[in-house]
């Protein structure tokens, strides 16, 4: 996900997209710790997604 498409979102749709984003990486983690994923560096880039989709909700509190 880039941050373009990020700063598109509203408030809520960002909280919804970090909901199922968080979902997803507990998903991926225990899926890997069963069997081995065919590409683990899912795992790093939903936590990125997960970092960027906070950072633009803490910026747009602290804007207000």
């Amino acid at each position: 996900m880039k941050s373009t498409e990020i700063k598109e979102l509203n408030a809520k749709e960002l909280a919804e997209r970090m909901e199922a984003q968080k979902e997803l990486l507990d998903r991926l983690k225990l899926n890997h710790a069963i069997s081995p994923l065919d590409n683990p560096m899912q795992i790093k880039e939903v936590r990125r997604d997960i970092a960027r989709l906070a950072t633009e909700l803490r910026q747009r509190e602290v804007n207000k």
